[in-house]
């Protein structure tokens, strides 16, 4: 089972989808949905080519949270099916298919008013979601109430001021959320899924796609029995009827350590709204990322959104109401912003959207699948790929990436920023015998590993999503020129 993704691969792969092959599958994205479609598919045991305009991770997928979450946030809504359905994702991430990739984070409410009884029955009913799933409690244990000091020791940087406790929960959290989008295909390339990145669609039907190969400007054509239009925020461009409304989630990377919080997030209560709340999100590497906004976005979709000003002035604000140490643009090292592709609705507000997904029938017979979080990735990509089979009478096995794990999956003893970035791979990286430094702890063995194992074809491909040394401006320009010299000798 060769899951391996490189620039020799593409070249056999895209040459076999130009020959003519009919794929039982076309998948157009390569974001958490696509390559979560194509593993499905390709699992089954169908034939699938998966086309990526840019590269793996290249949009919305990569701009998360980094949070895989239990579904509280339905609940505040009112969604249980939702809430539930978020739940039971997480647990099959954290427990079966992707526990190396993610891990229990524990996250504190500070508590400078009365409003602590009504969040902790939210938080007990998220205990009841996360039983419900059977997600054990030694992974994620229940809420509790903690007094002020051990909300201190848990989170230095908080405001002492006022403080009069802290209600403690947890969640799940990614390691990153590019690398799960790496994982992905890479296992779904292992089960044959012919993956191709640099390979824009131009005309998308119900019977495959015209597409340019962007590395040569040549154009070609993929035939296919089926066809699953997985584009995120881009969907609306390949068909005529798709509806969606894009809502803005900004982020800011700040550095962990300088505002006293390194292992334990924060749950901010936005001032002056009801059931909205910021974070604060330590990250594994140091950085600090905090988020985030639920903006409507009107206009031309940017193939990198940016991060308003207003945005960085909100969430500073916002997360300095909890902080001792108020937070200023000096702070800020760097910020993203992703669109997320909701369906259009009535609510006059974007956070009030639903964020349930929906698989779609154009004219052509093109299935879209849209909405969704990438908590939910895996159920929005079974639910796609069984419309697909059925529509168009395809033999294929039930479902199941239930208990399918994904590369690198297992035990290692590895050291723990490697095991939680590759799961058992980890070892064979460290046989490179590569230790030398690129940015930070990131070293040379992973960009190599980078070219080799996970389809990585341009510095960007290194410094913006195989490793995120790109979210910091200025850490991506101290590491560009060794990155683009090791791709060099690699091809």
């Amino acid at each position: 089972m060769n899951t391996s993704l490189n620039a020799t691969r593409r070249a056999t792969d895209l040459a076999t989808a130009a020959a003519g092959e009919v794929f039982d599958i076309l998948v157009v994205g390569g974001g958490v949905t696509g390559t979560g479609v194509a593993l499905d598919a390709a699992s089954r045991g169908l034939t699938v080519c998966l086309l990526e305009a840019h590269d793996l991770a290249f949009g919305t997928s990569r701009w998360s949270s980094k949070l895989v979450h239990g579904g509280l946030r339905y609940l505040a809504h009112g969604d249980f099916a939702l809430a539930h359905e978020s739940a039971v994702e997480r647990g099959i991430l954290m427990t079966r298919t992707a526990p190396h990739l993610v891990r229990a984070l524990p996250q504190v409410v500070p508590l400078y008013n009365d409003r602590g009884t009504v969040v902790m029955t939210g938080l007990r009913a998220g205990d009841l979601l996360r039983r419900t799933a059977r997600t054990p409690s030694t992974l994620l244990p229940p809420p509790r109430r903690i007094p002020a000091a051990e909300a201190l020791a848990l989170v230095p940087g908080l405001r002492q001021e006022g403080l009069r406790g802290a209600l403690l929960s947890y969640d799940g959290q990614l390691t990153d959320d590019a690398r799960l989008v790496i994982a992905l295909a890479r296992t779904a390339a292992g089960f044959g899924a012919r993956i191709l990145t640099r390979t824009k669609v131009t005309t998308l039907t119900g019977e495959g796609a015209e597409a340019v190969d962007t590395l040569t400007n040549t154009t070609f054509q993929v035939k296919a029995k089926a066809v699953i239009n997985a584009a995120g925020i881009w969907s609306a461009t390949l068909v005529d009827n798709i509806q969606l409304r894009p809502s803005r989630g900004s982020h800011l990377v700040l550095d962990a350590l300088t505002n006293g919080i390194t292992t334990t997030a924060i749950t901010i209560p936005v001032p002056g709204e009801r059931n909205r709340y910021a974070l604060a999100l330590p990250q594994q590497d140091g950085r600090l990322y905090i988020g985030l906004t639920d903006e409507p976005t009107d206009g031309p979709l940017p193939d990198v959104p940016e991060v308003p000003q207003s945005d960085v002035d909100f969430l500073l604000n916002v997360a300095s109401s909890v902080l001792e140490r108020k937070l200023t643009h000096q702070d800020v090292l760097g910020s993203y912003a992703g669109l997320r592709p909701l369906l259009a609705g009535t609510a006059t507000k974007s956070a009030d959207l639903s964020r349930k997904h929906a698989v779609l029938t154009s004219p052509t017979g093109v299935l879209t699948v849209v909405g969704g979080k990438l908590t939910t990735y895996r159920r929005m990509a079974a639910d796609a790929v069984d419309k697909a089979v059925q529509a168009n009478n395809l033999t294929a096995t039930p479902c199941r990436t239930t208990n399918l794990p994904l590369v690198g999956t297992g035990k290692t003893t590895a050291p723990q920023r490697l095991a939680t970035r590759y799961g058992t791979e980890a070892e064979a990286l460290l046989a490179l015998n590569r230790p030398d430094k690129i940015s930070h702890d990131i070293t040379a063995a992973e960009i190599l590993w980078a070219i080799h194992h996970e389809g990585a074809l341009t510095p960007d491909d290194i410094l913006d999503r195989r490793t995120r040394i790109g979210l910091v401006p200025q850490d991506r320009q101290a590491a560009e020129a060794t990155v683009t010299t090791l791709l060099a000798e690699q091809t």
